[in-house]
């Protein structure tokens, strides 16, 4: 495909940017939308998969039927198969009457999978049968329907890994992956970011009626080194603010970084646990892996000053480099400030008070979180390990913080719980089951 086909389809679908990944995602786009083939877009959240499945209706001969998109993760798991599938009038309360499903009203047509992941396994076996056979079955029927959809499906977590976790049918995968293609994050795409920039910024100066808004260089450099983890939705909402709320039109880098949330400023290259991707594990949040960040920094922490005390009290007893010990002790007390509250250095006689024989090097001494006139070896040992006891009851407090998060999130959002979803960065159908899980509802 050529460059200037490429831009063609483009300026159709109202996508900017130059990025040599962006311009490879639509060649594999066009280059299979004319066949019948099953797609699977990967991307994370924001990132624009949307687009691509409208591109592949639109350059297929289907384009005259009809495209439904369906959010997976936004349908109640008691109802999905209805929604997709239909049912009979009386096949569970509350329906009075008989309803086609997305997959007999788009015959014909395509229908976009969105958050596919967050499918049920039973609505999984469903949708393999209709990609196998073309066969589905309603709610409360035994008849057999047939239906020529074509399905492109999208999702902004590993599936290969769910597959691993027992969470998505591995032959549904394998079926969905037909054709895979990945839509790059905002951050990858390097001066695409300011092109958005620009074209959010003249849309909104036009709806609002005022003067587009500009950045200097030193702001646009700052822009494009923000890791904007909502992507190009992200972008547009911190576009729409300043153009909303910004008196002075040409915004310089201070005046950017009011709107750059500076929780989602790491430099961080990968999030812990990631995948050889860059993409968080499937289960765990990136809200959920900065805990785990936090819990394994104190836990290193500490084991870093039980590391230390363990060496200047084998240099106690032994007496075996005692002076330069003591010496790295008082050098780094600030490291010992939570092991207790009155940190001191004090002699040890080696055979009064253990039993055992004076030695001769330089003066000996023992560690203590007590005044020093009060210390044994034993009982500072037996101080870390309370120390290390602790930490790992800390360290199991993600779900007390989760329920925190999302406590704040329903009371931010005035218990609406679709845009506390959106704030804590999770699908309505897993804050549903987070609610039920914590006794929130």
């Amino acid at each position: 495909m050529t460059p200037s086909e490429i831009q063609s389809i483009k300026q159709r679908f109202g996508i900017i940017g130059n990025a040599a990944s962006l311009n490879f995602a639509i060649q594999v786009a066009a280059q299979v939308a004319p066949t019948d083939m099953t797609v699977l877009i990967t991307g994370e959240s924001g990132s624009g998969k949307e687009s691509f499945s409208k591109i592949i209706h639109a350059l297929s001969p289907r384009k005259h039927g009809q495209f439904i998109a369906v959010n997976c993760g936004a349908i109640p798991e008691g109802t999905i198969d209805s929604e997709l599938f239909g049912h009979e009038k009386g096949s569970f309360t509350g329906a009075t009457e008989a309803r086609k499903g997305y997959f007999e009203v788009t015959n014909g047509g395509t229908i976009f999978l969105d958050e596919i992941g967050e499918m049920p396994l039973g609505t999984q076996a469903r949708l393999l049968r209709v990609l196998e056979n073309g066969e589905f079955i309603r709610v409360g029927s035994s008849k057999v329907q047939k239906t020529d959809v074509r399905v492109v499906a999208a999702t902004n977590v590993n599936l290969l890994n769910a597959v691993q976790e027992g969470r998505f049918r591995e032959d549904l995968y394998y079926r969905l992956n037909t054709v895979p293609i990945t839509v790059p994050p905002l951050r990858e795409r390097g001066e695409d970011i300011y092109l958005l920039f620009r074209k959010f910024a003249t849309d909104f100066a036009e709806r609002y009626r005022v003067k587009p808004i500009t950045l200097t260089p030193d702001a646009q450099q700052e822009l494009m080194r923000f890791r904007f983890p909502g992507n190009i939705r992200q972008l547009k909402n911190i576009a729409e603010q300043m153009s909303v709320l910004e008196t002075d039109r040409e915004i310089e880098t201070r005046g950017l970084r009011r709107y750059l949330p500076q929780d989602q400023s790491s430099n961080l290259p990968m999030l812990l646990g990631a995948t050889a991707d860059g993409t968080a594990p499937q289960g765990l949040s990136e809200r959920d892996l900065l805990y785990k960040v936090l819990f394994d920094m104190r836990r290193d922490m500490t084991d870093l000053k039980r590391l230390v005390l363990e060496v200047a009290a084998g240099a106690a007893r032994g007496g075996d480099g005692a002076g330069q010990a003591q010496e790295l002790v008082r050098q780094n007390s600030h490291l010992f400030t939570n092991v207790g509250s009155n940190l001191s250095v004090t002699p040890y006689d080696g055979g009064s008070r253990l039993g055992g024989r004076p030695t001769e090097s330089a003066e000996p001494f023992i560690l203590s979180a007590e005044p020093a006139d009060a210390d044994y070896v034993d009982d500072e040992v037996q101080r870390v390990e309370d120390i290390t006891h602790e930490t790992e009851e800390e360290s199991l407090s993600l779900e007390a913080k989760e329920k925190e998060m999302i406590i704040k999130a329903l009371k931010k959002h005035h218990n609406k719980r679709k845009y506390a979803a959106q704030d804590l960065g999770i699908s309505e159908r897993t804050l549903y089951r987070k609610l039920k899980q914590y006794d929130l509802e």
